[in-house]
This record gives structure tokens, C-alpha cells and sequence, in this order.
């Protein structure tokens, strides 16, 4: 990376799964605890060091977003654009693009709102920059004005972070993440915050330099489990097995599409399919009866059908979140309940946190 014309942006540190929160010592010259946001992992880049193809603005205006995949979301979130230009030039900010939604006093993270900014239409982008607002957590900083900080010390990265971004309004959207190195405070936000639509908490060493690529911190997230009733699997794109297993739970007497499990052995898959076909609903026939699951934006272009089968098989899913009445992120098969009637798989029974105010997270903490 470099301040010239000819830059390549590193990619983001990345994290280890933990089964607890980390010990204090844990990670080298101690661990810096905060809570891991459930949002789009982004770079933020101000002035020379942004691409100019997809970048907004020129000179020390030039600011752009740039994802974990490598791509531009400059375009999608012209608010956050504006919001960043807080920041002085030269920067590269490591932080979680967000979305709220909620009353006030009862906010919290909406994963869905999010996605929906992802749309082609620029008439609908300038709506929902309106609507439904992005905001960037700040939590790392791998350029500012002195040069590049990817060697220093997290805890002298931490120091210059907050000089940019520290004691910014919370209307400005644009937040300077909390940090703690008291294990205990740390234990507190993995419980409380997940109401907020958290995802658990990030360790990092005070000494630990920015490693791109690298899992070099530690990430603890929520997990719990679930009885969910199995509607149907798609056959593997090798057009051999169970691609995946759709599910469903009962909301007021209805089977409503909660999300599906896809982590199967080639084996496996093979194995599934044999298992499943006494279920296989079928019309006067014997064929397979014609199933679909519902399109939105990102199912448009594919193929969304599924052999349906009768809602007689009962399975135990791992999951981190439920949001609204969908699992968040991929489920993973736990065992079969066949003791378990699926009457009794219903929205209502699946454990979720309480309630937590969103803007109570973002309260500063220094």
C-alpha cells in the first residue's frame, strides 16, 4: 500500500471463533474487548489512496467504501459517503457499515434494511439514503496522516483512531467502536448487546500489529439451538444429493420459511436424498409436485426450486440470530428429533435475547 497514484488496499484482519471470552492474556500485551456488529465489513478510503474509477469526490475529497470482497459500495451509500468526509485525508479506516431501525429508546441492528440498500436503481438508492440511513462503526485504522500504521501496535492505532473519530455527534453516523480490557465488562456486552442485534465480541492484542488476511484476533458469537420442521431440499448443483434442507416454523398455525441448512458431505448429501423420499410430496401422477420458494432481488436470476416434502421431520439447527422470523447467517444440522412433534416447532419457542437499545452500544466509553 501506498500514497501514490498506484495503491493496493490490503484486505481486513480477520478473527478465529473462541469458545468463551478470551482470557485477559490471551493475545499479546493483553486483550482490547468490543462488540462485534453485524453489519457489511468495509474500508473506508479518503483522498489519494481511493481508487478514482469508483471513488466519489477528487483529491482529498475522494472517498470510497470498499467491501470485504474488494468491490465498491461508494455508489449504494451516498449518505455515508457524505458522513465521511469527517475524516481528514490521507485515511483508511477499518470499521461495519450499519443500518438501525426501531423507536427511539428501542433501536437495533437490521440486517435486512441493509441488504435492501444493495439495489441497481439509482432512483431507489437516493429513497432508502433517506429511508433507512447507513452508519459506519470505526474500529481500526490502517492509514492517516503520519503514513501507514499496518506495523504499529493496536493500541496505538486505537489512540489515533480516536483522535479522528472520537467525540463525534451520534447524528453525524459516524461512531468510534468501545473498547474494554476488563474481561468482566466484556461478558456484560455479549449478554446485553446481543438485544441490540449484536454479534457477540472481538478480542485483539494491544500489541498486535494489522495483519490483512490473517486471523489473528479472536471473535466469540452467540449460539443457541433450535426445532425446526424440514419443507423441502434442493438438489445439489451436481445434480446428485440434498443441496441444501429448507425449514419452516409455525407462526399461528402457518409454516412460514425460516432459512435452510446446505454443510453436507458428498457422502452425505447422497445419503439424504435416499432417506427423504418417503416425504417427497407428489401430485396424482407420482411426479415430484412443483415447489418454489419466493424471489426477491438477489433469487432473481436463479433457479429457486425445491422437492417439497410433508412436514413430518423434525430437525435441531445451531444459530447465532433470528431476525424477524428468519435464521441469520447459515444454520447447522444438529441431529434428526424424530421424538419431537412438529406442531411443536413454532417462532414463538426459539430462545432470542431481550430487547437492548441500540444507542446505548454506542455510548461513548472514553
Amino acid at each position: 500500500m501506498t500514497t501514490g497514484d498506484a495503491v493496493t488496499l490490503p484486505g481486513v484482519m480477520l478473527a478465529k471463533a473462541a469458545k468463551g471470552v478470551p482470557a485477559p492474556d490471551a493475545l499479546p500485551g493483553g486483550c482490547s474487548y468490543e462488540p462485534k456488529w453485524d453489519g457489511f465489513r468495509i474500508l473506508v478510503v479518503r483522498g489519494a489512496l481511493a481508487d478514482p474509477a469508483t471513488a466519489v469526490g477528487e483529491g482529498d475529497e475522494a472517498t470510497d467504501l470498499i467491501g470485504r470482497s474488494g468491490k465498491s459500495l461508494a455508489r449504494y451509500f451516498p449518505e455515508v459517503i457524505e458522513a465521511m468526509r469527517v475524516i481528514p485525508a490521507p485515511a483508511v479506516v477499518d470499521g461495519e457499515l450499519v443500518v438501525r431501525s426501531g423507536e427511539p429508546g428501542a433501536e437495533r441492528l437490521d440486517w435486512d434494511a441493509l441488504s435492501q440498500r444493495i439495489h441497481p436503481a439509482a432512483s431507489r438508492i437516493e429513497r432508502l439514503s433517506d429511508e433507512t440511513p447507513g452508519e459506519v462503526i470505526c474500529f481500526d485504522l490502517l492509514v492517516d496522516g503520519s503514513g501507514e500504521l499496518l506495523e504499529a501496535p493496536f493500541a496505538t492505532r486505537r489512540e489515533r483512531l480516536a483522535a479522528l473519530v472520537g467525540g463525534l455527534p451520534a447524528s453525524s453516523g459516524v461512531h468510534l467502536t468501545r473498547t474494554t480490557t476488563d474481561a468482566d465488562e466484556a461478558e456484560r456486552w455479549f449478554t446485553e448487546f446481543e438485544g441490540a442485534g449484536l454479534d457477540g465480541i472481538i478480542a485483539k492484542g494491544l500489541d498486535s500489529p494489522y495483519e490483512p488476511g490473517k486471523r489473528t484476533m479472536l471473535k466469540v458469537k452467540h449460539k443457541r439451538t433450535a426445532d425446526a420442521v424440514v419443507v423441502g431440499y434442493r438438489v445439489h448443483k451436481s445434480g446428485s444429493g440434498v443441496g441444501s434442507l429448507l425449514l419452516g416454523l409455525f407462526s399461528e398455525g402457518e409454516l412460514v420459511p425460516v432459512g435452510g441448512i446446505s454443510a453436507f458431505t458428498a457422502a452425505r448429501r447422497v445419503e439424504l436424498e435416499d432417506e427423504l423420499q418417503p416425504l417427497v410430496l407428489r401430485d396424482a401422477s407420482g411426479e415430484v409436485a412443483q415447489a418454489e420458494r419466493e424471489r426477491n432481488r438477489f433469487t432473481s436470476a436463479k433457479d429457486t426450486s425445491y422437492v417439497p416434502l410433508r412436514p413430518e421431520r423434525v430437525v435441531e439447527v445451531a444459530f447465532d440470530q433470528l431476525e424477524g422470523h428468519r435464521f441469520r447467517h447459515a444454520v447447522t444440522f444438529v441431529r434428526w428429533r424424530d421424538d419431537k412433534d412438529p406442531g411443536e416447532c413454532t417462532l414463538e419457542q426459539v430462545d432470542v435475547a431481550s430487547g437492548y437499545d441500540l444507542n446505548a452500544v454506542l455510548a461513548a466509553d472514553s
